[in-house]
Formats: C-alpha cells, sequence, structure tokens
C-alpha cells in the first residue's frame, strides 16, 4: 500500500468513517479486551421529539375590540428596543367590480405618499431620519400599513401609522406618478415568461371572476385612475369595522391600547363590505399556447381548483401536496421530472388559499424540444397520486417535513404575531398554531388518500405554455384543441 494511501486509511479509521481492515493495520493481539462499541454520531440518532408547548406566552399577548368595531392586538416581547406596528383593512383585491381590477394595489401605492400634514418627501422624510420603516401593500383578501422602528420611536411613528391610516392625502400628481409606475410595472410583466404563463393561467381558469386578472389589474383599467378613485376606495375598504390594529415587540400592552383610543376611537366608517363570491370550477380541461418564437425555453403551467384558507381539509391537503410537489427534493414531481428524467431545475405545485378557493397549480420549464415529454410526465404523477397516494414512509417524510420545518417558521416574534393576524384575517381558531403539529401528526393514509381523490382533477386541468407557437403546437394537441393566443 502507498504512504498516501495508508495515511488516508489511518484518518478514516480514527474518524470512523470507514472500515480499518488493510494489511497496513495488525490484528489485536490474542487475548485482548474487546474493543467498546462506539457511541453513535448525531446524524445517525433518530430525530428527537419536538416540545409540545403554547408559541406564545398568553401573558404577553393581548386584545381588545375597541366601541367602533376595531380589533386590537397587542404581542409584548421587551427583549430588544424595537418595535413593529401596523393595520390590516380586510378587504382587498377581490372585491374589485371588473371596472377597478388593479385599484387596492394603486390605493396601496398612493397612501404611502403623503399623509396628515405631510407630502410625499415629507413622509418618507419622517420615517428614513429614524432608521424606521413604513409600508403598505395589498393583496387579495387585505391592504396593510406597516411601520417598524426603534422603540424610542414609538410615539412618532405611531403617529405616522395613525396618519397614513386614516388621513392619506390622496394628491392628484402623486396619483399621476402612480399610475404610471403601476402601468409600467404591468408592461415590465409582459417580458416574464413566467409571469405570463400565471396570467393566463388565471384567465383560462377564471373567466369574467376577479381571479382572472393579476392583483395589479390591467393596463387599460389602470389608465383610467385618480385620486378620486382612490379615496372612494379607501373610504369603503379602509374602515374600524372591518380592521386589525396591531403592535408586537418593546411595547407595553396597556400603554398602547391608551393610544389606540386615542388615535382611532373615535374614527367611524362604512359597515364592512360584502365578502367576494366563489370561482366557478373548471368544467373540462383548456390547452392555452403563449406564442413568444424568441424563447429556447418554455414555460409550463398546469392548473385547475382548489380550496379556500378555512376548508377543513387544509392539513391533510398541505400534506398531500408536500409528498406530491411542495416538498422539494423528497417530492414526487422532483423526483421524477428532475432527479430521474432531467426535464427541469425545478418543479414545484402550490396551492393558493384566500377566502375563497384560489388555484393548485404546478409551475415548471423546460426545454422547447422537451415539453411533450414533461407534460406527459407530470399527468402520469396526477393520475398517479390518486391511485397511489403517499403513504408509509413516504407520508412520515412530507409530515416530518411539515411538522420539523414548523418551528423554524415561528422564531421570531414578527413571524409570530403575523401568524397570528393570518388566524385573524381568515376566522381560524385561535389555538391553531399550538395545535398544528399535533393535528398534522394525527393524519392518516386513508385521510390523505380521500383528500387526492377530492382534489386532483388531471381532467380538467388547464395547460398554459409559453413558448413558439411552431414548434409546441403538435406535442400540445394531444391535450385538447390548442388555443393560440399572443402576449
Amino acid at each position: 500500500m502507498s504512504r498516501a494511501l495508508s495515511r488516508f486509511a489511518a484518518l478514516c479509521c480514527s474518524a470512523g468513517l470507514a472500515a480499518c481492515a488493510t494489511d497496513s493495520v495488525s490484528a489485536p493481539p490474542a487475548g485482548a479486551a474487546p474493543t467498546p462499541p462506539r457511541e453513535p454520531f448525531a446524524w445517525e440518532l433518530p430525530p428527537v421529539t419536538a416540545a409540545e408547548r403554547p408559541i406564545v406566552d398568553p401573558a404577553r399577548l393581548h386584545r381588545e375590540t375597541l366601541a367602533n368595531g376595531l380589533q386590537v392586538i397587542v404581542l409584548e416581547d421587551r427583549r430588544l428596543p424595537e418595535f413593529s406596528s401596523g393595520f390590516i383593512a380586510l378587504r382587498g383585491a377581490a372585491i374589485e367590480a371588473p371596472s377597478e381590477v388593479g385599484l387596492a394595489t394603486f390605493t396601496a401605492a398612493l397612501m404611502e405618499r403623503g399623509a396628515g400634514e405631510r407630502d410625499a418627501l415629507a413622509l418618507a422624510a419622517a420615517v428614513e431620519d429614524l432608521g424606521a420603516e413604513l409600508g403598505v401593500r395589498a393583496d387579495w383578501d387585505t391592504l396593510r400599513v406597516d411601520v417598524s422602528g426603534l422603540s424610542r420611536d414609538f410615539e412618532v411613528l405611531f403617529g405616522v401609522l395613525r396618519d397614513v391610516v386614516r388621513r392619506p392625502r390622496f394628491g392628484e400628481a402623486d396619483a399621476v406618478r402612480a399610475v404610471a409606475e403601476q402601468r409600467a410595472a404591468l408592461a415590465q410583466a409582459q417580458d416574464d415568461p413566467a409571469r405570463l404563463a400565471l396570467q393566463h393561467m388565471l384567465r383560462a381558469l377564471y373567466g369574467a371572476h376577479r381571479f382572472a386578472t393579476p392583483t395589479a389589474g390591467t393596463d387599460v383599467v389602470v389608465a383610467d385612475f385618480d385620486a378620486a378613485r382612490a379615496r372612494a376606495f379607501h373610504a369603503r375598504v379602509v374602515t374600524p369595522a372591518s380592521g386589525i390594529l396591531w403592535a408586537a415587540g418593546d411595547v407595553d400592552a396597556a400603554a398602547f391600547l391608551a393610544a389606540a383610543k386615542r388615535a382611532f376611537g373615535s374614527w367611524r366608517g362604512a359597515a364592512p363590505v360584502a365578502l367576494p363570491e366563489a370561482p366557478p370550477i373548471p368544467e373540462k380541461r383548456r390547452v392555452v399556447l403563449v406564442d413568444r418564437p424568441e424563447l429556447g425555453q418554455a414555460q409550463i403551467a398546469i392548473g385547475h381548483e382548489g380550496i379556500a384558507r378555512t376548508d377543513p381539509r387544509r392539513l391533510e391537503a398541505q400534506l398531500l401536496n408536500t409528498a406530491f410537489g411542495a416538498g422539494g427534493f423528497s417530492s414526487r414531481l422532483m423526483n421524477r421530472i428532475r432527479a430521474q428524467e432531467g426535464l427541469t431545475y425545478g418543479v414545484f405545485a402550490q396551492l393558493s388559499q384566500y377566502r375563497v378557493p384560489g388555484p393548485f397549480m404546478i409551475s415548471t420549464f423546460t426545454r422547447i424540444p422537451e415539453v411533450g415529454k414533461l407534460l406527459a410526465s407530470t399527468f402520469e404523477e396526477l393520475e398517479r397520486v390518486r391511485i397511489e397516494p403517499p403513504a408509509g414512509a413516504e407520508l412520515e417524510k412530507a409530515r416530518s417535513l411539515r411538522t420539523g420545518a414548523y418551528p423554524l417558521a415561528l422564531e421570531t416574534t414578527e413571524a409570530v404575531i403575523a401568524a397570528l393576524l393570518d388566524l385573524e384575517v381568515y376566522g381560524l381558531p385561535r389555538d391553531t398554531l399550538d395545535t398544528y403539529r399535533t393535528r398534522m401528526r394525527a393524519i392518516t393514509a386513508e385521510e390523505v388518500a380521500a383528500t387526492a381523490i377530492a382534489l386532483i382533477h388531471p381532467e380538467r386541468a388547464t395547460i398554459v405554455v409559453v413558448g413558439p407557437a411552431k414548434t409546441l403546437r403538435e406535442p400540445l394537441a394531444v391535450y385538447g384543441e390548442v388555443e393560440v393566443v399572443t402576449p
């Protein structure tokens, strides 16, 4: 044996990484005491069962509802001299009429451009001079205002929050700039194949429903927005009766509640707007080909209806989707389409859950010549998950991933308050965080199998492919009549 190889064998022996039976290592002398077994390495031990205890100490969590209907939630954490606070309006882009798609996004952008006595520049300076942050954003179900900074600056930042929520300026010049920026963002999205695939998927799935158009709207509609439209939407949506005021971090609950009553207690507003209607369920499969002749790689989306955030099967659906397409390299889709067949770098299945059912969608990409093969493999897996649902070791791996990652998602106070607010937004039980892992561990293979049958419907899944129509029309035709559209 060479000197280098002998040194390597010795190192392996000392590290416990390899067997040490080589011709340079002598056997132990006769009659010598047997070598005691080594202690197992940490990675050889079974995972430690996580302790079950409340996510939040009840003594740190405070709730109250003001006379005007405004909910107030405070999560105290005095370890660091910082805090965050905000307001959530419990309605968002999902309530927009066809003539106002994108209005929630536009209103949120305009609310940051001046409030109270401060114009846009003064408002930005008031926040930035303190090294703090201010943000306003809208999604399908909410419109949110957030501030964060050092606790010594609470009074100033809480005043900013109050003004942005209750007294946004909605200046005409600011509205013109906000319209131009939103239209530019919409135009930019047309150059992104992934966004194009999503837009055409939503359009194909939802028809005339609000979900058929992205939250940012369309260029034609947004072009007509002005300050008056934003002002009216704000008055309709940002009201105390359908709002949550919250704070987390280095905040005294009693002091915050007193400040909340002074700033928001006299506020009156309209009654909550009605919730949006549920979207239609697709009746049959559609195949949409978005013609982008210059692309050498196709963007692919496959989708159909999903479930709402409050669906009683939501945990079973999470567990099923983790094993099928959301569990990274341990998921069926990634294992087959990337690891085994090398057709893509990534493939992912997502259940978007809102107040009403959002889509279940698979997203991926591949080389143009491989589109037919990738679609065939994906639909085989969609069919297989209904007749061979996750069970045994596969199901346990998905369950371990869900329960193991759960505490990591709640490591910070900001993450915990976000999770608590999510429960309030959707009216979920307040013990949901504490019982999540117990409920996830209790799900049976039979329940997952029933969920797969109820929720996975390849026979009516819409297919959207962004790529050169001349090349892709033929491989797509096996799935139905191909609708060729331009971006």
